[in-house]
């Protein structure tokens, strides 16, 4: 039988390694937060988004846009970005009490969003748990064949 032998370095690269992935499987894994702000239905949020009674904000990334596209209807904002709130604040035309809805992929991003938001000064943000490619919520955007558009950068 071979000897196995563990140098430092290896030890500590694949420990490191083994680290990363087990904190990116529990962040991956997390249960969207709880709130009691309102949630949609993605249904809801097409129609509402179409008669102009919400501003939808898509806070996925550009990367995500370009793959699946983004909601008609939707103003995709990267929550990545440092001038996050203030860009949502935009799209919604200044006022931070006006009705905006947020859809991610899969209803996380949105909850956790929802929280900043809210604790940054919006009164009215609303969810929509399903996300683009649904969520214990529901089917989806995608899968509920809703209409998207293509992202060009």
């Amino acid at each position: 039988m071979p000897q196995l032998t563990l140098s430092r370095r290896k030890v500590l690269l694949g420990g490191g390694a083994v680290a990363a992935v087990a904190a990116t499987g529990v962040w991956w894994r997390s249960q969207p937060p709880d709130h009691d702000q309102p949630r949609l239905t993605v249904g809801e949020a097409y129609q509402q988004a179409q008669s102009g009674e919400i501003t939808l904000i898509d806070i996925r990334t550009p990367r995500e846009w370009k793959a699946v596209g983004v909601p008609v209807g939707g103003h995709p904002i990267d929550l990545r970005r440092n001038d996050f709130a203030e860009a949502v604040a935009v799209a919604a035309g200044g006022d931070r009490s006006a009705p905006i809805a947020l859809i991610c992929a899969t209803g996380g991003r949105s909850a956790r969003m929802t929280l900043a938001l809210t604790a940054a000064g919006f009164s009215n943000i609303i969810d929509v748990p399903e996300g683009m490619m649904g969520s214990r919520a529901g089917p989806g955007w995608v899968a509920s064949n809703l209409p998207v558009s293509r992202w060009q950068q």
